[in-house]
């Protein structure tokens, strides 16, 4: 396969770069915001240290639940972070995708942080990590529109929470 290009997708807050970086990384914010619309955070631990993990688990419309992870890669206050995200179980143990066991099973998350002004630019960069098998490649590939859907819903509830504090 080709060389992979990242998914990529950005927003900018009304809110200054501090405030925004405070929304990523604490765990009583990131529960008010974090996931798609329609989810809400039913589980959430963040150990913000290279090293460290986040784990999560977002309740779905349906009840459903789904687990995932981050192992925390390098964190840059307030410019940057990077993680490893992965589907979880309860325990933080790694997991396949719960609805498509081909999508990659672990994901190089890189979160930016720019100041433009009293606003901040996040622009979000995911790519499947070395070592992703071919078929992981071209489920990550075929599922952009899903992937922008789903990073939309969950920038569209952290603009809705950062204009609410």
């Amino acid at each position: 396969m080709a060389e992979m290009k990242p998914f990529v997708i950005s927003r900018v807050f009304d809110a200054p770069r501090e405030r925004v970086w405070s929304a990523w990384t604490e765990v009583e914010q990131m529960k008010r915001w974090w996931g798609p619309k329609g989810f809400t955070v039913a589980h959430c631990k963040i150990d913000l240290r290279p090293g460290g993990k986040g784990h999560y688990c977002l309740r779905g419309p349906d009840g459903g639940e789904m687990w995932g992870r981050f192992v925390y890669k390098e964190i840059s206050k307030p410019s940057r972070l990077i993680w490893i995200n992965s589907f979880s179980d309860k325990d933080g143990g790694l997991t396949a995708h719960p609805m498509n066991p081909n999508w990659p099973r672990e994901m190089l998350t890189t979160v930016s942080f720019e100041a433009q002004g009293a606003k901040t630019k996040v622009t979000i960069e995911w790519i499947p990590v070395d070592g992703s098998t071919d078929i992981e490649l071209k489920t990550f590939d075929d599922g952009r529109s899903s992937m922008t859907m789903g990073w939309t819903g969950t920038l569209d509830q952290c603009t809705g929470y950062l204009k609410t504090t």
